[in-house]
């Protein structure tokens, strides 16, 4: 035994750091088997059957180290760069394996009605750090595989966008941006994977962040490619194309340092952080609360000299960040002089506070430490609200007061119309507007109290610091060519992006208002898009179910990306609505989420795996449709006789031809995977075409309600006044009822959860 335990026991301890879902679920069967040989030793084995038992257990976690091992040394084979760390991991594990196997062989003797065998509890402890520490170094291993092979991707990605910024005409751009597409989708997958996969939040948001980026990217580098090349000689083309190259290549730069963001002892040093991303502050919600938490500990243990510093140094630290507060030209005055007369009462308490403690410094803390304490606590408090409030109240404003879509649609009349004047005027409007949507930004991710968040304010303010001169580039393209159809598109993709990220920002606010107000994504009843088999009146019999490979999805990707921009306008439209109750209200914001699940179904990701899943979800949003149609022809008969009722019934007629389409498409029988995929194709366009429908008919039924301050029954029993909100609620109660009786929460938890490394489990169970 003595000579078994040498050889698994005695090799240097090592320390990893697990940062993927899919290795801490590989480990878990492992981990399983493992305690439940360790707990064993804590009783006696009383019986012939408990000691078989123990027996199986210790021979199958021997038997399952060995395919283990077996899978291990084929991805060595493989990958000559990892091959001898990996051999010497594997046969670690293997010694530890058989170890254990050896450790337990156990036999029951019936004379002395007792256990008799080598093992000892130390021992079985031992052999199990020992095999843990094995298995768990193979998986890093493997998992630097799933890195490498993600890179490779991106550096093919980024060779192909080098061969585009250099092509000087339609054949070779036709050519290689058939191949950067192609390559952008393999890219898409990967990252999308490894995004579930990790553990981080922070990380799993970069590389949400990035890979947006990345798609919204890819047709703005179409058009402004096309443009450049039909009209070389004009400045404001080039600066355009040169602009969405340089956020393509900012979004790869994050991709591999969330990718290569490796832990100390995993090998390899971590990629510096990348240089868009320097030099931001200090989150202030963080600082406050690191403060808070050193006015509880000096509560209890008293002051010292190093406590001293640290909290100086920690209030100093959140107050420097409040100058991004003060300092904006958008603060009101009475909230800028409100946060200084804060910060100062801030200073005098904790001077107060180290003043008093440090008389009684070798004493416990009395009575009148723990009030002063307990004062500058509660004015810390006091001091984050008033910071939140601010931020919010600013957000509120912009959006409450301006309307991008006008402005926007003024900038492309602007274009077309050759009137250069008016594009220079428009210009200072957008970067006015933009800066103040940058401020916002600033101060939304000062207070935002999850790190998702926080990260998606700097995406928002650096996306809107590109975005604004390149939309006023693209009209400045058209205005300069007002007959070209490329140029015009180009600005129609530019003002759409511009559209898209605001309408991202207001979502921003409303989450981090949410949080604020003290409530979480969990606390809202979750909208099931995925209907169960057999319910809603989906009884029709499915084909077997399949799923689409790259190259077809790559051909769906772009009909995807129509439904998702006519989700978004749907989603701009009723969050301006506060009546929860509301069966209008209320279906189209189901229908949105429904719709875009099937968007993430054109990606690969989000709940609908499989074309089966996708028809399901087709046919329970043509139900949806249908009862939001017979909702809107009840109100129909409150609307006057006018221009508006006609312009209602025109729409709501146009509703139910568009249902029976889609769910005879759905019906449809189909043989074969090119049949299927025309299904899935076929059905895809009949839902864009059918949302676009419903989105024209909520907007003019929310116009009619307004217009005419109808009160609408959803119920027998209610009635309700149609009212209008802010993208942030005034209040926020109003805003949790809303969430709440809509049921629909639409969040990064509906993306696909597939594990890079999720055959290992297999071997283990």
């Amino acid at each position: 035994m003595a000579a078994c335990e040498g050889k698994f026991l005695d090799h240097p301890k090592q320390t990893f750091e697990i940062r993927t879902k899919s290795i801490e679920q590989t480990l878990v069967p492992l981990v399983s088997q493992i305690t439940t040989l360790v707990n064993h030793k804590e009783r006696p084995v009383t019986t012939a059957k408990t000691c078989r038992a123990i027996v199986r257990v210790g021979q199958a976690t021997s038997l399952a180290v060995q395919r283990f091992v077996t899978v291990g040394e084929a991805i060595a084979d493989e990958n000559p760069e990892i091959r001898q760390s990996m051999y010497d991991a594997c046969r670690d594990a293997n010694v530890a394996g058989s170890g254990i196997a050896k450790l337990t062989d156990i036999r029951w003797d019936e004379p002395s009605s007792r256990a008799v065998g080598p093992a000892d509890k130390v021992a079985l402890i031992k052999a199990a750090r020992s095999l843990l520490g094995a298995i768990t170094h193979v998986l890093v291993l493997a998992d630097k595989v799933v890195i490498k092979q993600l890179l490779q991707v991106q550096d093919k990605v980024a060779s192909s966008l080098d061969r585009l910024e250099q092509v000087t005409n339609f054949t070779e751009f036709v050519n290689v941006f058939s191949q950067f597409g192609q390559e952008m989708v393999e890219l898409a997958h990967l990252t999308g994977d490894r995004q579930n996969d990790l553990k981080d939040e922070k990380r799993r948001a970069q590389m949400g962040v990035a890979r947006s980026v990345l798609e919204k990217g890819t047709m703005m580098l179409l058009t402004s490619c096309k443009t450049c090349l039909r009209h070389p000689e004009c400045a404001s083309a080039r600066r355009n194309k040169d602009g969405v190259f340089r956020q393509l290549r900012q979004a790869m730069e994050l991709v591999r340092f969330v990718v290569r963001d490796s832990p100390r002892a995993n090998g390899g040093d971590a990629d510096t952080m990348p240089s868009f991303l320097e030099g931001n502050p200090a989150c202030l919600h963080a600082a406050l609360r690191h403060f808070e938490d050193l006015i509880e500990i000096t509560q209890m243990a008293g002051v010292s000299g190093k406590t001293q510093e640290q909290l100086t140094s920690g209030l100093e630290a959140s107050l420097e960040s409040t100058q991004d507060f003060t300092d904006s030209a958008y603060t009101s005055h009475e909230r800028r002089e409100r946060i200084l007369l804060l910060s100062e009462t801030l200073r005098s308490q904790l001077a107060a506070m180290l003043q008093t403690g440090l008389a009684r410094e070798n004493e416990m803390p009395g009575a009148e430490f723990a009030a002063m304490a307990l004062r500058l606590q509660q004015t810390s408090q006091e001091f984050r609200k008033e910071l939140q409030d601010t931020a919010l109240e600013q957000a509120n404003d912009i959006f409450s007061s301006s309307s991008d879509v006008e402005m926007v649609a003024r900038m492309k009349s602007a274009g077309l119309a050759g009137d250069l004047d008016k594009i220079d005027e428009l210009t200072v409007q957008i970067c006015e507007h933009s800066e103040q949507l940058q401020e916002a930004c600033k101060l939304l991710r000062h207070i935002a109290a999850a790190e998702p968040l926080v990260v998606a304010a700097e995406h928002a303010e650096n996306n809107l610091q590109t975005l604004g001169p390149q939309v006023i580039s693209a009209a400045q393209t058209l205005c300069t060519h007002p007959s070209s159809k490329i140029a015009k598109e180009n600005l129609d993709i530019f003002c759409d992006s511009w559209e898209m990220q605001v309408n991202d920002l207001s979502m921003l606010v409303k989450e981090t208002t949410d949080i604020c107000r003290g409530r979480t994504m969990a606390e809202k009843q979750t909208y099931m898009s995925l209907p169960r088999p057999g319910k809603h009146g989906t009884t029709a019999k499915w084909l077997r179910p399949t799923r689409l490979n790259a190259e077809e999805q790559a051909k769906i990707v772009k009909l995807g990306l129509e439904m998702k921009l006519i989700t978004s306008e749907m989603d701009a439209e009723t969050e301006k609505w506060e009546e929860a109750e509301n069966d209008v209200v209320k279906r189209a914001k189901n229908m949105s989420s429904m719709a875009f699940s099937m968007y993430l179904f054109t990606r690969g990701e989000g709940p609908l795996k499989t074309t089966q899943d996708l028809f399901t979800q087709a046919a329970y949003f043509a139900e949806e449709a249908n009862k939001l149609h017979k909702s809107v022809r009840e109100f129909l008969y409150q609307v006057p006789s006018g221009g508006h009722k006609n312009e209602l019934q025109s729409y709501l007629d146009t509703v139910p031809p568009l249902i029976q389409q889609l769910l005879f498409t759905i019906k449809s029988p189909t043989i074969g995977k090119a049949a299927t995929f025309n299904k899935v194709d076929s059905v895809i366009q009949e839902t864009k075409n059918l949302m676009n429908a419903i989105a024209k008919l909520v907007t003019t039924c929310l116009i009619c309600a307004t217009k005419y301050s109808i009160d609408y029954r959803s119920s027998p029993h209610m009635a309700h006044r149609w009212r209008h909100q802010s993208p942030m609620a005034s209040n926020g109660d109003d805003a949790s009822t809303s969430s709440e009786a809509s049921g629909v929460v639409r969040s990064a938890s509906a993306q696909k959860a597939l594990h890079s490394l999720s055959g290992y489990s297999d071997v283990l169970q």
